[in-house]
């Protein structure tokens, strides 16, 4: 200590202060303990700059974090099935589905869905992963969006919107499987335009089916036709055009034509379209679904055995009491060889009921009866839900 204040009072008379008087002891200690207490503020004052430094950098990281994922959108729905038509009897996990899309500004956005059917899939087994939607969809302006990638063709009823809590019925209506081969994608560019009063318009050009065309038993099989993506032959493209109307509150009127210059993409030229037709409506618990299909297909090979005419109806009355019960009856009629002169008209009446626990998650149980070919009664069992 005596070192210390021997130093500090050298330091004081090297000043130049000789005239004054030297300090004493006492007032040196002052002075060093003045200086410390100066020098711990200081170094309490960098600690406190540091901290709050250190917090903004992570409010600021946070908050950029939460900003990127409030942009991701994620969802999903899936299926179960217990079918028992004519003593045939299975369960299948028909669908397990997840969605993606993500939010790059207010009019760019991208979304996905990934699809495994049937539960397992590979060499030898029942199912399939499948991609089934990837896109980018941009806003023009607040009438006018463009999307392009790998989209639903917007055709039917059920092809664009199909989560199970949606719809009734354990399985799908045929008519949107045997006319429409719904779940339908296609890969290409489609452009929305909606009109005043509840008027819209798409049109789509997009990669096209290719029927099988081998004098087996599936030759013009439009359901066989999906190329699903999947390196797909894109010799011959299609053109889709929709018209909708929903400007009366619970009321939606649709058509839809799509054309294709050649349904076996260059072997057989043959010429198609297709012409689609739907009405839904919802008043109270009372609820109306009606869909019309049909194919028209310019080929001597598919006129030799019929399949120059494909179509098929359905009519689906429904009542939900509830917000968490409801009944329906459907009538569905198709005939995937309506061009011959032969009855090959297949009929399937449903009748059954939908519990929905709560709105995203729903339990199904239908009558099944069929005539034609596929001749069979029986009964449908099913658990559904989305997010």
């Amino acid at each position: 200590m005596k070192f210390k204040l021997a130093l500090v009072a050298a330091a004081i008379m090297s000043c130049g202060v000789a005239n004054s008087a030297e300090p004493t002891n006492q007032e040196l200690l002052d002075l060093i303990k003045k200086q410390q207490q100066e020098l711990k503020e200081l170094r309490e004052s960098v600690e406190e700059t540091d901290k709050k430094s250190e917090q903004t950098i992570k409010a600021v990281e946070a908050n950029m974090s939460a900003s990127n994922t409030s942009n991701v959108s994620l969802g999903g729905y899936g299926e179960l099935h217990y079918n028992n038509i004519e003593d045939n009897e299975s369960i299948d996990f028909h669908r397990f589905v997840l969605f993606m899309g993500y939010e790059y500004s207010d009019d760019i956005r991208f979304f996905s869905e990934l699809e495994v059917e049937h539960s397992l899939a590979g060499d030898g087994k029942p199912g399939e992963v499948e991609l089934e939607q990837a896109y980018v969809e941009i806003d023009l302006n607040d009438s006018t969006s463009v999307k392009s990638g790998l989209f639903l063709v917007p055709v039917g009823i059920l092809n664009e919107t199909h989560e199970p809590p949606t719809f009734y019925g354990v399985e799908r209506n045929p008519i949107e499987g045997k006319i429409i081969p719904s779940t339908w994608w296609e890969a290409g560019a489609l452009i929305n335009h909606k009109f005043a009063d509840g008027v819209s318009f798409d049109f789509a050009i997009n990669s096209g089916l290719e029927v099988p065309n081998d004098a087996g038993v599936y030759d013009f099989n439009i359901r066989s036709g999906r190329q699903k993506v999947a390196k797909a032959n894109a010799d011959s493209l299609a053109y889709t055009a929709r018209l909708k109307y929903t400007a009366v509150p619970g009321l939606e009127l649709a058509a839809s034509v799509q054309h294709q210059t050649d349904l076996t993409q260059g072997v057989l030229n043959a010429d198609a379209n297709l012409y689609t037709a739907h009405a839904i409506y919802n008043t109270g618990g009372f609820g109306l679904r009606a869909l019309y299909a049909n194919w028209s297909i310019d080929s001597a090979e598919a006129e030799a055995t019929g399949q120059d005419k494909q179509d098929g109806f359905f009519v689906e009355p429904s009542y939900r009491f509830t917000d968490k019960f409801g009944i329906f009856a459907r009538y569905s009629e198709w005939d995937n060889q309506a061009g011959d002169s032969f009855d090959t008209t297949m009929e399937q009446t449903n009748v059954g009921f939908n519990y929905w626990p709560h709105e995203d998650v729903v339990f199904k149980f239908d009558l099944e009866s069929r005539s034609g070919a596929q001749d069979g009664d029986g009964f449908n069992l099913g658990v559904g839900y989305q997010f």
